[in-house]
């Protein structure tokens, strides 16, 4: 099982590392993955949103008998544990490889910015969909756009921070 995860995880670096050889002079290898990696995380998330939300759910609010919850709050409620869990695995084992921050702690700083990216996701989906008007799905997109810039950065320097050069 351990051989199966790295091969798997030696392939996804390959091929990233592949598509980046036109770019290298460019866009920095970390940057890079964390744009491959992330950019496959956000659509398996608007993908599995816009299934859960539309089809799962049937755009209908959800009540838990002690509150009742919007459907585009509650098609993210559920797919979050699904890109939270891949993100944090692609993050520590393809993106940021260099940090020398143990892995139980790298864990617990990623649910703290994770936090801050669900906080994010929740204002701007309820201000874009319930102020703004928009079609969830579209709201989603556009929360997605912000909160993976906050995302990036939070991930870099505060999550898997490295020490020195190593992640230049």
């Amino acid at each position: 099982m351990v051989n199966l995860a790295k091969n798997i995880r030696l392939l996804i670096i390959q091929i990233i590392d592949f598509f980046h050889t036109p770019f290298r002079r460019f866009i920095p290898e970390e940057t890079f993955r964390y744009a491959a990696t992330g950019g496959f995380n956000t659509v398996l998330d608007i993908l599995l949103y816009f299934i859960c939300y539309n089809y799962i759910l049937d755009k209908r609010i959800v009540d838990l008998h002690f509150v009742s919850v919007s459907p585009h709050i509650a098609a993210f409620l559920i797919v979050f544990p699904v890109t939270f869990f891949t993100g944090f695995l692609l993050a520590k084992y393809i993106t940021f490889t260099n940090s020398e921050i143990r892995g139980r702690i790298q864990l617990i700083r990623y649910i703290i910015s994770v936090s801050g990216s669900i906080f994010l996701n929740y204002v701007f989906l309820k201000v874009l969909v319930e102020f703004g008007g928009l079609w969830p799905t579209l709201a989603k997109i556009i929360t997605t756009g912000i909160v993976v810039v906050y995302s990036y950065f939070a991930q870099k320097f505060f999550t898997f921070k490295t020490s020195g050069l190593a992640a230049s």
